[in-house]
């Protein structure tokens, strides 16, 4: 009869941010956060992001547009208890937890604050292993020592995934989107579309000079144009 496997406990490792501004973390702050009690339950969730395309004049709405796949978030509770023990452990465990949302020593000295990354871990469940933030925690304190230790408490944490470089991002927090072509619809304006493409309307030039576009008024609904990609824009300004 084969041995069965030990217990595996979830934990949350820190990471320091990156130095400068990458995609992957720096190296982890102190060990693991380790959970008292693993999850009774975890809740995942990715979403996909459309533009829809509605003319005033239109009886019938426009084909709605792709802009890109949403970061994963996990919702997850930490329950802490110290009754057998009486000791700070709960209280020294939220305050490491509250630190996930508070820039780190390292990236305030670089004059770039930043909380740290995070990563969850439960053993062989790598769908919600992932880099992340801690966007929001919550923590209900449930049992009190006389002297007012905190004994008992439920932390529940909201991380969003960080997935740095991925297609399709807001260029203004620094991520290239992908060069694509768009069909224009009723409504359509360079000016709207460089300013959904790369968060600034002043760049509808390039788009004009990528499409040999003379006239930027008279948009003709059902032609396709291409979007150059943002990491083009100072090298076709150049030019």
């Amino acid at each position: 009869m084969a041995a069965r496997t030990g217990k595996v406990s979830a934990s949350l490792q820190l990471f320091q941010p990156p130095p400068a501004g990458g995609d992957q973390p720096g190296g982890p702050l102190g060990g693991p956060i380790t959970f008292m009690f693993n999850p009774n339950q975890l809740s995942l969730s990715k979403s996909a992001n459309w533009i829809p395309h509605v003319a005033r004049s239109a009886e019938d709405v426009g084909v709605a547009e792709f802009s890109g796949s949403g970061p994963r978030t996990l919702s997850l509770e930490v329950f802490l208890d110290a009754t057998s023990s009486h000791d700070k452990s709960v209280q020294d465990r939220v305050e490491k937890l509250l630190t996930c949302v508070v820039p780190t020593k390292a990236s305030i000295a670089a004059k770039a604050p930043s909380p740290p990354w995070v990563k969850f871990s439960w053993g062989q469940f790598q769908t919600v292993s992932f880099y992340s933030y801690v966007s929001q925690i919550n923590a209900t304190y449930k049992l009190f020592d006389p002297d007012g230790t905190p004994l008992r408490a439920a932390c529940s944490l909201s991380l969003t995934e960080i997935s740095g470089s991925t297609p399709g991002q807001n260029p203004t927090s620094g991520a290239l989107s992908a060069q694509r072509v768009h069909q224009l619809v009723s409504g359509d304006s360079l000016e709207m579309l460089a300013y959904r493409e790369y968060g600034d309307p002043t760049q509808w030039r390039v788009i004009a000079e990528a499409n040999d576009i003379d006239d930027p008024v008279r948009l003709k609904p059902g032609r396709q144009i291409l979007l150059p990609a943002i990491d083009t824009l100072d090298v076709m300004a150049v030019d």
